[in-house]
C-alpha cells in the first residue's frame, strides 16, 4: 500500500465539467452519461440501476488464502439542489418548490434554467417584492420563504395563457447556476460543490489506482446515487457482500465545527447516530500513517448515503470522509489541496484490504474473534479493586433489604 499521486488538473477539469452539466434531483440522465464516460476512460466496468445510479466495480486482484474477503462501497452522489414549478400565477409568474431542504435565501437572485418538456428558457428568482423603487422599505421586511419569491421567465410572459403558450407547465423542473470561480489561490467558490466535489475526488482516485496498477485487495464499489438531496441516496444499491460502506460528501465549515478547508474531515458521528468505530479509527491511522491532515467533527443537522445504506437495512459498517466547505447549500467554498487530500485517502483505503477480517461472514454463532473497542482492563482505574462476583448485589435485592 503507498500514497499515489493525484492528477490535481484532472480534478479541476472534471469538477467544472459536473458543474456545467445540470442535475437537480429528478433530472440526472445527462450526469450519469457523463460519469459513465470517464469510467469508460480509464477502464474502470460499471453497471447502471433503473434509474441510473452507478456502481463501479474495483475487482480484487490480490488472491484470498481462504475465504472470499467482503466488498467495500464508496459512495458520492450525482445530485443536487434546484426546484421545480409549482404554480403558474395569473401574471405569468411561477412560484417554486425547491428540490432538496435548503433556504430560500439562497434562491433568491439566482439565474436558472426552466427545463420544460420540449424546451429550455432563462429566468431569474426574484423576491415578491423585487423594486425598492416601488416598494421602498418594505422589500427588506419580506419574510424569508420560498413562498416569497417567484420565477420571472425571460419571455413575454404577462398572463398564464403566456406561459401555456410556451410549454410551461406545473412540475417543470429549475436549474440554478453553479457559478464557479477558481481562483489562483486554491480555492474554488460554487453552488453544488455538494457533492460534486466529492464526485471529483472519487474519480481522481479512481483514475490512480487504475493507472498506477497498484494491487486492490478487496472489491471495491465506487457508486454514484442519485437522489441523495431527497433523503433516499444509497437505500437500494448496497450488495450483499459489502461490510463496509464510506460517503463522500461535504463537510461544513462554521463556528463550533471542526470540519476544515484544509485537510480531511472525518465526522464521528451525525443525525443517524455515531459511526463504525473500527473504521472510522482506521481512516484516522491512514491519515497519520501517510501525512495527511484529519479535521474530526461531529455533524448536528446533517444526513448522507452512508446513513441512508443503514436506514436501509444494511448490515454495513460505516464512516463518512468530508472536504471542509464553507456556507453549505449555498455559495460554497473549498480549496484543491482538500479535494486532493480526500482523493489520496480514498486510493489509500481501496489498496487496504477489509477493516476486520471476520467481517466475511455476515452471521456467526460465536463470539470468538468478535472485536473489542476497548482494552477492557483500560476501563477500570488501576488503583481501583474490582468486586468479587459474590459481592455483587442486584438493584431489586437491595432494595428489599431496605
Amino acid at each position: 500500500m503507498r500514497k499515489l499521486p493525484i492528477d490535481a488538473d484532472y480534478l479541476k477539469t472534471t469538477l467544472l465539467e459536473l458543474l456545467a452539466i445540470p442535475s437537480p434531483a429528478g433530472l440526472t440522465d445527462e450526469i450519469v452519461h457523463y460519469t459513465c464516460s470517464k469510467l469508460d476512460a480509464m477502464g474502470v466496468a460499471y453497471e447502471l440501476t433503473r434509474r441510473g445510479t452507478i456502481r463501479a466495480i474495483l475487482r480484487r486482484t490480490l488472491p484470498e488464502r481462504r475465504r472470499q474477503s467482503p466488498a467495500c462501497a464508496i459512495v458520492a452522489h450525482l445530485d443536487t439542489l434546484g426546484a421545480m414549478v409549482r404554480e403558474i400565477k395569473p401574471n405569468g409568474r411561477l412560484s417554486l418548490m425547491p428540490i432538496g431542504t435548503w433556504s430560500s435565501r439562497w434562491a433568491e437572485g439566482g439565474r436558472v434554467t426552466l427545463f420544460t418538456e420540449n424546451s429550455r428558457y432563462r429566468g431569474s428568482v426574484l423576491p415578491l417584492l423585487a423594486s425598492g423603487h416601488v416598494y421602498n422599505e418594505a422589500v427588506d421586511s419580506q419574510p424569508v420563504s420560498w413562498d416569497q419569491l417567484e420565477l420571472r421567465v425571460d419571455e413575454h410572459m404577462q398572463c398564464a395563457d403566456d406561459a401555456a403558450r410556451l410549454g410551461i407547465q406545473v412540475g417543470d423542473m429549475v436549474a440554478f447556476d453553479p457559478l464557479p470561480e477558481w481562483l489562483d489561490n486554491g480555492y474554488i467558490v460554487s453552488r453544488y460543490l455538494d457533492d460534486k466535489a466529492g464526485v471529483a475526488a472519487l474519480l481522481a482516485a479512481l483514475k490512480a489506482i487504475a493507472d498506477s496498477g497498484v494491487p486492490v485487495p478487496m472489491d471495491c464499489h465506487a457508486v454514484f446515487t442519485l437522489t441523495e438531496e431527497v433523503g433516499s441516496g444509497a437505500r437500494a444499491v448496497i450488495e450483499d457482500d459489502v461490510s463496509e460502506v464510506i460517503g463522500v460528501d461535504i463537510g461544513p465549515v462554521a463556528a463550533g465545527q471542526g470540519a476544515s478547508e484544509r485537510g480531511v474531515t472525518i465526522p464521528l458521528m451525525d443525525s443517524a447516530g455515531p459511526h463504525d468505530y473500527h473504521l472510522t479509527r482506521r481512516l484516522l491511522a491512514l491519515c497519520k500513517e501517510h501525512g495527511i491532515q484529519t479535521n474530526r467533527d461531529v455533524f448536528r443537522f446533517y444526513h448522507s448515503d452512508a446513513g441512508a445504506a443503514v436506514s436501509a437495512g444494511h448490515d454495513v459498517r460505516t464512516a463518512l470522509l468530508c472536504f471542509g466547505t464553507d456556507a453549505s447549500h449555498g455559495y460554497e467554498r473549498t480549496h484543491i489541496s482538500v479535494l486532493v487530500n480526500l482523493a489520496e485517502l480514498l486510493a489509500l483505503y481501496i489498496q487496504s484490504g477489509p477493516t476486520l477480517a471476520e467481517d466475511r461472514q455476515r452471521r456467526t454463532d460465536t463470539v470468538e474473534g468478535f472485536p473489542h473497542q476497548l482494552n477492557p482492563e483500560q476501563l477500570v482505574r488501576q488503583d481501583t479493586p474490582l468486586p468479587d462476583a459474590g459481592e455483587l448485589v442486584r438493584p431489586t435485592e437491595s432494595r428489599s433489604q431496605e
